[in-house]
């Protein structure tokens, strides 16, 4: 299967509920139905986390609130966590994680204990994302994370939700390629959202490689980027998305989309989106959504 009808691949984006209430993300700013990643990083209330995807869905896109399962407190928060983002953001789709806590805090230590609880099946989300790591996770040390992914899956074929796979940022996009291939041809036929940095200084994106634990991605970026004075100069994302972008186009993956991580500013990656022509979102609801 190829794309023909589709010149470029469609994107996603990941905003702060910071970014929301400030107004950052704006009507029009992005397609209608674009998905909105919400991420959570131990720093608001469930409460304003509720009330920016309401926003983000106000303002035309779908909001994809994450669920970090190391940060739910009891089974009890998880039900009212979830029952909100549905019931008053108006969500049906959501990114389970495990979450980068400093310790746990509650009975959840990884997105599959999440999972089994049924609360987003109960609660009637009906798509749901779970992580997948090309370059491997460092909190799952001296753990196969393609074991964990199947595991993830496995219960995704249980489920009444449609799952889909979505990964790290990274700068290495054979990488990434190669990666999606090996989980075709291991018998995964799971859509996947590869996760790209959008324009931004280079010693910005240095600066969260490390953060988000991308070490191998992020020496094969200043191997590429060569000269300390390259450092002062923008990162183009164009050199990872354009193999990405061919994989895509051949269908000799599952690769459906890819997730934009707007580090250099949310208008700065949507205006690179609509300067390429990644206009379109991958619809919901279709087998390769």
């Amino acid at each position: 299967m190829t794309n023909d009808h589709m010149s470029h691949i469609p994107a996603s984006m990941e905003v702060s509920a910071k970014h929301v209430h400030d107004g950052k993300l704006t009507a029009g700013m992005l397609p209608s139905g674009t998905r909105v990643y919400i991420t959570d990083v131990g720093v608001d209330p469930v409460e304003d986390l509720i009330r920016a995807a309401a926003t983000v869905r106000g303002l035309g896109y779908s909001p994809v609130p994450h669920v970090p399962a190391r940060r739910i407190e009891s089974e009890a928060a998880l039900d009212a966590r979830i029952a909100g983002l549905v019931n008053e953001g108006g969500v049906d789709d959501i990114l389970i994680i495990a979450g980068e806590a400093p310790s746990q805090m509650g009975p959840y230590s990884q997105s599959l204990d999440i999972l089994q609880t049924g609360v987003a099946d109960r609660r009637g989300v009906n798509f749901i994302a779970v992580g997948g790591h090309p370059e491997g996770n460092p909190a799952y040390l001296g753990v196969d994370v393609m074991n964990v992914l199947r595991d993830k899956l496995a219960f995704g074929a249980q489920s009444d939700a449609e799952f889909r796979i979505v990964t790290q940022f990274g700068f290495d996009g054979k990488k990434f390629i190669d990666w999606a291939k090996a989980l075709k041809a291991d018998g995964i036929d799971t859509p996947i959202h590869l996760g790209v940095a959008g324009p931004a200084k280079i010693t910005t994106l240095i600066k969260y490689a490390a953060m988000c634990g991308v070490g191998n991605s992020l020496n094969f970026f200043k191997k590429r980027t060569g000269a300390i004075a390259m450092l002062a100069t923008k990162h183009s994302p164009e050199e990872v998305v354009s193999p990405i972008e061919q994989a895509w186009l051949s269908g000799e993956t599952n690769i459906t989309q890819m997730h934009v991580f707007p580090f250099g500013g949310l208008q700065a990656s949507a205006d690179w989106l609509h300067e390429r022509g990644s206009y379109q979102t991958a619809p919901l609801g279709q087998a390769h959504a």
